[in-house]
């Protein structure tokens, strides 16, 4: 909820700045009114930036180190073939993936500062599955090679915007997280949680520990 809750913040800031821009263009005489548009508009764009922000905020989560993240499911679909049950909390999904191998990109969200003092906590939004084939040969033909697990919103990408901007370090970073290539296998059920190192992929059942200990 505190993901929603900052993006509804956030949006209520946007919407504040849009009267505000509407204030502007509406009032004021001739003499100031070129200035009093030109500013309006930019606040207008800067309003409508900033929602846009607050909207791609919802896609995230909160953060709790030491607590599974998402389970991982494999069922056989054919040869080197796999359905994915893909459960995150109360939401469940399936998608398809080729390969010997699977690898998860997770994208995460650390505060700083002032905003870690007042009780913000980190973030995570699934980001990417990927599947490997051992074989090089067959890697070449792979049709599903990922599945994308999370879209920004209407093009604006919060995430990518920190990872390049160096004007922020001090109130967030955001963090790529990876759990590497491990073994696939028909049943196998995997649980992944964040510890203070990273993303930590633990065999859930009897047919993922068979497969980590023949890989």
């Amino acid at each position: 909820m505190q993901y929603l809750g900052l993006g509804v913040v956030v949006a209520i800031l946007a919407l504040i700045a849009v009267l505000t821009s509407v204030r502007l263009l509406a009032g004021g005489h001739w003499l100031l009114g070129w200035l009093r548009g030109t500013f309006g508009m930019l606040v207008m764009a800067l309003a409508a930036l900033v929602g846009l922000v607050a909207w791609d905020l919802t896609t995230y989560q909160p953060l709790n180190i030491g607590t599974p993240l998402v389970s991982l499911s494999f069922k056989s679909d054919g040869q080197q073939r796999y359905q994915v049950r893909i459960e995150e909390g109360q939401k469940v999904r399936f998608v398809t993936l080729e390969g010997d191998l699977w690898q998860l990109d997770v994208r995460a969200v650390h505060w700083k500062g002032i905003a870690s003092l007042i009780g913000l906590e980190p973030g995570y939004r699934l980001e990417k599955l990927s599947g490997r084939y051992l074989a090089v040969e067959q890697q070449d033909h792979l049709r599903h090679p990922h599945v994308k697990l999370a879209h920004s919103r209407a093009g604006v990408d919060f995430w990518s915007w920190l990872q390049r901007c160096q004007c922020a370090p001090l109130l967030i970073e955001a963090q790529p997280r990876r759990v590497s290539f491990l073994p696939i296998a028909d049943v196998a059920e995997y649980r992944i949680e964040m510890a203070p190192t990273g993303l930590l992929a633990k065999p859930a059942n009897a047919a993922a520990e068979r497969a980590l200990n023949d890989w």
